[in-house]
């Protein structure tokens, strides 16, 4: 929408369901500053590394009423000014975990909507009114909020109107036709298991993973499922790669599977499957983290909820792993350092025996 505002005759906007968003400020990296971050790389990867999200933003030691409200306002204002993800992951500790913190700060964000949109009646049809700011992923933008001041920039609230159909010359909805003549389709897309339900992979006994995984994607350490022997998954479901900062994320993942598969091909193994109750066990740390933060009360695709995948309309999946990189490399490396305790594992000699 902000890319292309300034490029058409006229833009009409259908809102589904408005999210908070933040100005990304991106810019052109001079050939100083170029310089500057190749030479302190290394500190900058030890810095995702320590990080929740495997960014450089981590959240702060302090709560919001551990300082006050003018403190915390100019940080707020500093992070909204700033380049990246701090607005979200660089904030005070507990805006992601109490219901008071995040309103407050929600309120925040709101008003630098109301400031940006020139109507107010469009401010508060983009303002969020079912979910504070974070509890679902948070869109970075540049000039959203300013497209809506263009006179050739039109918002329509279908939650009002909603759609009808599409026609050969545009899009109805119950009060009215709105002339097209291109549609832009943003309508999501099915996170974290999508992929995998559309692939035929099948267990023992017959048993589909797409059934398995049907009210919720079970698994151990995001790598493995019982039932489903020698499906090693180097970026599943309940993984921390998902929820960060997905190359610095992937890696942890990629290292430790390397050393899982040495240790299966020194070892002779020839079948390993994750135990049922190393299983249930993961199952129950994941569904516990995720009671901690209030991504559990908004509907999100962070959730396992799509309205437009049949069974995942109410949500209350728990596809994310919530703790952070280094709790999950630490997860990880506990397992490893057990012999891969909660993986069953088989040998030629043992299977024929």
């Amino acid at each position: 929408i902000g890319a292309i505002a300034d490029q058409v005759g006229s833009l009409t906007v259908f809102q589904r369901r408005p999210n908070w968003c933040a100005p990304l400020h991106n810019a052109a990296i001079t050939e100083a500053e170029q310089v500057e971050i190749r030479e302190s790389m290394d500190d900058i990867l030890e810095r995702c590394s320590l990080s929740p999200g495997g960014f450089i933003h981590r959240p702060l030691r302090e709560k919001i009423n551990d300082v006050s409200r003018e403190e915390r306002l100019a940080l707020w204002e500093e992070l909204y000014d700033s380049p990246g993800f701090g607005i979200w992951l660089g904030n005070y500790r507990d805006v992601l975990l109490d219901e008071a913190a995040n309103g407050e700060f929600t309120e925040f964000i709101a008003d630098k909507i109301r400031s940006r949109v020139d109507d107010p009646a469009i401010a508060e049809k983009l303002i969020p009114k079912d979910h504070g700011f974070g509890t679902k992923r948070v869109p970075m933008e540049t000039n959203y909020y300013e497209a809506y001041n263009r006179p050739n920039v039109t918002l329509v609230d279908i939650a009002e109107a909603p759609l009808s159909h599409v026609t050969p010359t545009g899009i109805a909805t119950t009060t009215e036709h709105y002339h097209a003549d291109i549609i832009v389709y943003a309508t999501g897309f099915d996170a974290i298991t999508g992929a995998y339900d559309r692939i035929d992979i099948e267990g023992i006994h017959g048993q589909t993973l797409r059934d398995k995984w049907r009210d919720e994607p079970v698994n151990f350490l995001g790598v493995q499922i019982t039932g489903l022997p020698n499906l090693i998954m180097v970026n599943g479901p309940t993984a921390g790669s998902a929820t960060s900062n997905f190359p610095r994320g992937i890696e942890a993942s990629v290292d430790w599977t390397t050393d899982f598969l040495k240790r299966l091909f020194d070892g002779g193994v020839t079948r390993v499957e994750a135990a049922r109750e190393a299983e249930i066990e993961w199952g129950k740390h994941i569904r516990d983290m995720y009671d901690l933060l209030l991504i559990n009360q908004s509907p999100s695709w962070m959730n396992g909820y799509n309205s437009n995948v049949e069974g995942h309309e109410k949500g209350g999946r728990h596809v994310l792993y919530a703790g952070g990189l280094p709790r999950y490399r630490k997860d990880l490396e506990a397992v490893q350092a057990s012999d891969y305790d909660g993986f069953i594992m088989e040998t030629e000699s043992s299977t024929s025996a």
